[in-house]
């Protein structure tokens, strides 16, 4: 069964960090473009970064840069988000998806392009 599954969100401090995970099934996820995505409240979901096949990350916004690592892709069929300082702003459900063009170029922000989608984590940040 194809699946992806995030987890590792929860209600943070600002200035804090968290760690999520996406963790895939049924296909091998360093093969993919993994495209990160949130959506907070009353928003619109949006693209905030993109990692293709060859590892390359694109960020899609300039509030997360420096801020959001990618890593993982190859590693036990696992991505991970490392978020540091977090800020009441970063407060969302957060998504990741799959692409198999394996291309940020062709999936990017593009939601209709990501073939798998995870059911999103919770990421919280206050005080």
């Amino acid at each position: 069964q194809v699946q992806l599954v995030e987890s590792g969100g929860g209600l943070v401090q600002p200035g804090g960090s968290l760690r999520l995970s996406c963790a895939a099934s049924g296909f091998t996820l360093e093969y993919y473009a993994i495209g990160w995505f949130r959506q907070a409240p009353g928003k619109e979901r949006e693209g905030v970064l993109c990692v293709d096949s060859g590892h390359g990350t694109t960020y899609y916004a300039d509030s997360v840069e420096g801020r959001f690592t990618v890593s993982g892709h190859n590693t036990k069929n696992t991505m991970y988000l490392q978020i540091a300082n977090l800020k009441p702003e970063d407060t969302a459900v957060y998504y990741c998806a799959a692409d198999l063009s394996g291309s940020c170029a062709v999936a990017g922000k593009r939601e209709k392009e990501y073939e798998y989608w995870g059911q999103g984590t919770q990421v919280t940040v206050s005080s």
